[in-house]
């Protein structure tokens, strides 16, 4: 039996596929529909939304996976980067986080030669960093230096030498400013303020 895909009826046209577009691969699978020349087909079309609006680019999908972009296939470029794990070394250091995924489980932490420094007894009694309580006495470990210095025009700042072992200072004697006063030859005094 012929397929029928236009019905006439007193002169009056009932049905007419001629004109449909629909064909097999513009069905979604699971359904089925009357084509062009009358004939049942089921989809064959297994898209399941339309990504004409969706704005992912290559690098923000996980490379090697693909995804439907505007109405294309895109491959991932995006990194994976697993777990993920870094060590800060000093107090201004930082940890620069890789570009890519992460899976979460990735670690950031001080470094283990400096948490080995990070014990009671190399911070002072009284003080805590990182968690850590000192209970190294205020004069264990201590190398006071006294130090005389002379007023000058310009700020100074007044440090204990470390490069001689000194780490801080017990004592600052501030000399007094020099001053005399020597007779001019316009008959008065000249003083010196140096």
């Amino acid at each position: 039996m012929a397929n029928i895909n236009k019905v006439i009826y007193g002169g009056r046209t009932l049905i007419d596929l001629s004109g449909d577009t629909i064909s097999p691969d513009k069905l979604l699978v699971g359904f089925k529909a009357h084509m062009p020349d009358g004939s049942i087909q089921n989809g064959t079309c297994n898209f399941d939304m339309s990504t004409a609006e969706c704005t992912a680019a290559a690098a923000e999908i996980l490379l090697g996976k693909t995804a439907g972009v505007k109405g294309q296939v895109v491959t991932g470029t995006m990194p994976n980067n697993g777990a993920v794990t870094g060590t800060i070394a000093g107090k201004t250091k930082q940890y620069t986080i890789p570009r890519g995924y992460h899976d979460g489980s990735g670690k950031v932490s001080i470094a283990s030669a400096e948490q080995a420094k990070l014990i009671p007894e190399n911070i002072r009694q009284g003080v805590t960093i990182l968690e850590v309580e000192g209970t190294m006495s205020t004069t264990e470990g201590a190398n006071p230096q006294a130090k005389e210095v002379t007023p000058t025009i310009a700020e100074q700042q007044v440090l204990p030498d470390s490069d001689q072992g000194y780490n801080y200072l017990s004592q600052v004697t501030v000399k007094p400013i020099p001053y005399s006063e020597t007779e001019n030859t316009a008959g008065g005094l000249t003083a010196t303020i140096a």
